[in-house]
């Protein structure tokens, strides 16, 4: 199986982003990072703010659907938030472009006061990263809520970053913050 998928990878341009031609890329020049949807191919796949809006919504539509038609209503209401659920979480996750915020915080990161003179953009990349991504995982959380359990995840989350979870949460929170900056009023009612 694992020689299957290293062969999907070797072969497909589209997942490597080096193809020649830019045909895969949908008129992206090469080099330019398309994030695909993995079904579809189309440019701007944002699975993580579906799926965490398909999680939420069918765990709401079913608690209606089995307060108010018992299991078979569970059942439904599951399905139907699902789908209203993932949608949703797709258009947030829509104004959240990942290329959008690694451009930023790449041009951007030496201007912080945690950043050493001789620190690369490459020990932050991960810590900012899991920054803009978790705010859309912690939806409808504040800052001090999520990092508890954030904390516990930075070791998974930081792939090749040495920073310990100390100071990769101070680039975290940034990009955090700057994220939810972004979104329409105030997502976690922090006052932010």
């Amino acid at each position: 199986m694992r020689d299957q998928q290293s062969d999907k990878v070797a072969t497909d341009d589209r997942l490597l982003n080096t193809d020649l031609t830019d045909d895969k890329l949908h008129g992206q020049p090469k080099g330019k990072a398309s994030n695909p949807d993995p079904i579809t191919g189309a440019p701007g796949s944002h699975p993580v703010g579906t799926g965490v809006g398909a999680a939420g919504g069918a765990l709401a539509g079913a608690a209606v659907g089995t307060a108010v038609g018992g299991p078979v209503g569970g059942v439904v209401g599951g399905v139907i938030g699902a789908v209203g659920g993932g949608l949703a979480g797709h258009g947030v996750a829509e104004q959240i472009d990942p290329t959008v915020e690694d451009k930023y915080w790449r041009d951007n990161y030496r201007t912080q006061p945690y950043v050493g003179a001789d620190e690369t953009y490459e020990t932050y990349q991960p810590a900012y990263r899991y920054g803009w991504e978790s705010r859309q995982k912690y939806s409808g959380k504040t800052w001090d809520q999520a990092e508890p359990e954030m904390s516990k995840n930075w070791s998974r989350a930081r792939g090749t970053s040495s920073l310990g979870w100390d100071r990769a949460k101070l680039a975290t929170k940034d990009a955090w913050h700057r994220v939810e900056e972004a979104l329409p009023g105030d997502a976690d009612n922090d006052g932010r």
